[in-house]
């Protein structure tokens, strides 16, 4: 294991040094938990340093951590149809709308990402609360039949989200919080920090045209922001090392919250359409992928806007999270879609090479 330390630990302080992140939290589960930082909150010489235990906006992890996992727990307990319209629990989805392809979606589309809504929406331009965003969202028009075509969509998920909150009568922070964080000992995932925390979290922007200031502990997403930094698509804060407890009880088949078989239905490619790498909630690799070179077939993941990625492989049983703040201090950096698969790759060669090392 030293091999990976030395290697990824040269390629994140290259990345580091290249301004691709300013800093990076790595754990690794393989069984055994490797766990690595780098880097600083920011690129000021007097930044705090970033430790495997330092907690970072999640973004769109969050879709995977909390709101599929949430819609698996629901569907387990019989409480969720996959393949319910997601008109008869949000009626304001089809309201006044004469597009006929709206009372067609469902559940299933929403996780698989195949309902004909598009990617992302600026709602919190127009909307000052969570009410007002949300009667833009559920009015946002289709793009394309339901199952025509796969389109990733923040705005399904916000409205996923909004569903699984009517569905048990509570909100996704105090459900996840009992149901998934509670029992896996995720004891910093949290929706909304603290005032008084919020400068133990890596700050993502300095935001000059909306919010007007430095984004630290505080949900980077500004429809999640307008909506009260609770939402589906993003919100969530964890430090890598959470975030690996959660990817370990996926590996173990979903014990002690979830049974192997919804673990199986929930990360299996669903081609809707044919040729989708979606599952209902997850990616999966495609080349080139973000995963690099070596995860296989059956592994999954998703990716998070500010810098941050999960994936998990249970053929090798292994699992890699990354979190980083990318988008200091102005969203312009993309050289992370080059690190990642690089350090991936970094860690499963080191993993083989020590493996075959000590098989001879």
């Amino acid at each position: 294991m030293n091999r990976v330390l030395n290697k990824v630990r040269d390629l994140l302080g290259t990345s580091v040094t290249a301004k691709a992140f300013p800093g990076a939290s790595l754990v690794v589960s393989s069984p055994k938990l490797l766990t690595l930082a780098s880097g600083k909150f920011t690129y000021a010489l007097d930044a705090p340093l970033v430790s495997p235990d330092t907690a970072f906006d999640l973004a769109s992890l969050t879709k995977v951590i909390c709101t599929t996992t949430m819609a698996m727990l629901l569907y387990e307990r019989g409480n969720f149809d996959l393949d319910q319209a997601v008109k008869d629990v949000v009626p304001e989805f089809l309201a006044g709308s004469k597009d006929a392809g709206r009372s067609l979606v469902t559940y299933r589309m929403l996780l698989s990402h195949s309902s004909g809504l598009p990617a992302h929406g600026r709602f919190f331009e127009q909307a000052s609360d969570r009410e007002q965003l949300l009667q833009l969202v559920f009015t946002t028009p289709l793009e394309s039949v339901p199952l025509a075509r796969a389109c990733y969509s923040d705005i399904g998920f916000i409205i996923l989200g909004v569903a699984l909150e009517r569905i048990t009568g509570e909100t996704l922070e105090a459900f996840c919080r009992r149901e998934i964080f509670g029992p896996l000992d995720m004891t910093r995932t949290l929706y909304r920090p603290t005032l008084e925390s919020r400068h133990s979290y890596p700050p993502t922007v300095n935001d000059r045209i909306f919010r007007k200031k430095i984004i630290q502990g505080e949900v980077n997403d500004e429809n999640a922001w307008v909506m009260g930094g609770i939402a589906g698509h993003a919100g969530l804060f964890a430090p890598a090392t959470d975030v690996a407890k959660f990817a370990q009880c996926i590996l173990r088949g979903g014990a002690p919250i979830l049974k192997p078989k919804t673990v199986r239905l929930f990360t299996t490619r669903q081609q809707l359409p044919h040729g989708s790498t979606r599952t209902l909630g997850w990616d999966t690799p495609s080349a080139p992928s973000q995963s690099g070179k070596y995860f296989s077939p059956q592994s999954f993941g998703h990716l998070g806007y500010t810098g941050t990625s999960l994936w998990i492989d249970p053929q090798r049983q292994i699992s890699i999270t990354l979190l980083t703040n990318r988008t200091w201090p102005d969203n312009n950096s993309e050289a992370i879609k080059k690190v990642r698969p690089a350090i991936h790759d970094a860690i499963i060669e080191a993993i083989h090479s020590s493996e075959s090392a000590v098989g001879q």
